[in-house]
């Protein structure tokens, strides 16, 4: 033991790493269970070298004592605390205390009495990964690195699914789409929806794409699994292999530890690509040959993995046309649209207006605690009148400005700021912040544009990844 000590203090704890420049109240936090105080201390110092924080514990008592106090981003255990004990049934029947406890918790198990019949016995009991003890130090990091951000990512997948869940009901009878122009949206829908089948949703800027994206992966079979979402219109195409694949530690100059891919946080899920249409063409080949192979290896190695994913893909171009273009290949085309699904634009629907609205202000009057019961006739009708260029999303816009601006009881139409255009917005400018101003010019961009998020940008003098940094900024 006195050796590892050694060796960390001499190399490891000399170590900068990315963890480090993370502050405390966000340091990943490792819960360590182990009966040998050498060993505790061991991994305390090697992990507080890396930016980790530690919770030390030499029982199986204290590791129930622990979980049930706070929760943790990883739980690394031994296999035994009696003396004497080699058998690794004490560890074994941990895992599965940990596993009712914190079903998400990833668990990395260590034993100096290890062998493959054990840390099989553990992988198949709930464990992560398996660690001989004694430990190689590197090795060691990046499989706690690899599962932490692993389970992190899951973890903030979850907590999305839970704060959006009236949008992304199991059933798409759920979804607000009562329109006769939606029904043939859903019947394709129910019939897909359990299949692992490729679907392609195309439709204008804010129809809601990946809302029904969400949707047909609550009704598959793979809905117990992640759903994993990808802007690949805003990724710099620098950075669209690390991105999607992941990469290992000294792949190019920022790559300081190893990182996964959104192919492997997605395992077992749905994997959902949005603005498809803006990868660029020398990176559609790396794509195509993960879905025609489900294989791809991380940046800067070589060892293959396998992707077990289901892919959602969406738009609002015209893939055909790009095809025509020369800017999109056509056999990824054929690869994405199994199933395509085109979602009708909100003027299109009109009968769903009503519907929407009513939902969007339950939401918002819960989010901003107002007690407004509903839409005054004269803003229903400006509701039902206006063109919605912005469709669903503008919708829900409007009606999150509309209960901040209200006064009374109901929505009245100036609350709605449907018209704030043309000179009725001269007349205000004074009054705007810089803020509204650029929110408006995007709106006005992306209207001009048909919703096309590259000629917006252009138009507008920014880059695409500037321009997307806005559209999430404004929530647009």
């Amino acid at each position: 033991m006195a050796g590892w000590k050694r060796q960390i203090s001499k190399r490891d704890a000399a170590k900068t790493n990315f963890y480090s420049s993370i502050v405390s109240t966000n340091a990943p936090l490792i819960l360590i269970a182990d009966d040998q105080r050498d060993v505790v201390e061991a991994l305390r110092l090697l992990f507080k070298a890396e930016g980790f924080q530690t919770k030390e514990v030499n029982s199986p008592a204290k590791v129930r004592e622990a979980l049930n106090e706070r929760e943790f981003d990883l739980a690394l255990i031994d296999l035994n605390y009696t003396r004497d004990t080699t058998s690794g049934r004490e560890g074994l029947g941990l895992i599965n205390e940990i596993r009712t406890l914190d079903p998400n918790l990833p668990v990395v198990v260590m034993t100096a009495w290890g062998s493959v019949d054990v840390a099989v016995e553990a992988i198949k009991s709930g464990a992560r990964d398996f660690v001989q003890k004694p430990w190689d130090n590197s090795r060691l990091l990046t499989t706690v690195r690899v599962q932490i951000e692993l389970s992190r990512a899951l973890r903030h997948g979850r907590q999305l699914e839970a704060e959006n869940e009236l949008l992304r009901q199991t059933d798409a009878s759920d979804l607000v789409a009562d329109s006769k122009a939606m029904q043939p949206v859903l019947e394709l829908m129910a019939r897909i929806g359990p299949s692992d089948v490729n679907v392609l949703i195309t439709g204008e800027n804010g129809t809601g794409k990946g809302v029904f994206a969400r949707a047909i992966h609550k009704r598959s079979r793979r809905n117990a699994g992640p759903f994993v979402v990808v802007n690949t219109g805003g990724l710099h195409e620098g950075v669209f292999e690390s991105e999607l694949f992941g990469h290992v530690k000294g792949a190019f100059t920022d790559a300081k530890v190893d990182r996964i891919g959104r192919f492997e946080m997605a395992s077992g899920g749905t994997l959902f690509l949005d603005e498809i249409a803006n990868v660029p063409t020398n990176q559609q080949r790396k794509l195509l040959r993960v879905l025609e192979t489900g294989e791809f290896e991380r940046v800067g190695s070589s060892r293959t993995l396998r992707s077990d994913v289901r892919i959602i893909t969406a738009t609002n171009a015209d893939l055909r046309k790009e095809v025509a273009a020369g800017n999109f290949r056509q056999d990824l085309l054929f690869r994405l649209n199994t199933i395509e699904i085109n979602l009708p634009p909100l003027r299109e629907r009109k009968e769903d207006i009503p519907l929407l609205a009513r939902l969007f202000l339950r939401e918002q009057c819960q989010r901003y605690r107002k007690s407004i019961k509903d839409f005054g006739d004269d803003a229903m009708r400006a509701l039902l009148d206006h063109p919605w260029p912005g469709n669903v999303r503008e919708l829900s816009h409007s009606v999150e400005r509309a209960v901040l601006m209200a006064h009374g009881e109901l929505i009245q139409p100036a609350d709605l700021g449907l018209h704030e255009n043309g000179s009725n917005l001269e007349q205000r400018l004074d009054d705007l912040s810089l803020e509204d101003m650029e929110r408006h010019l995007i709106r006005k961009a992306l209207a001009k544009f048909d919703g096309k998020a590259n000629l917006a940008a252009d138009a507008l003098g920014l880059s695409r990844s500037a321009f997307y940094r806005r559209l999430e900024k404004y929530r647009l």
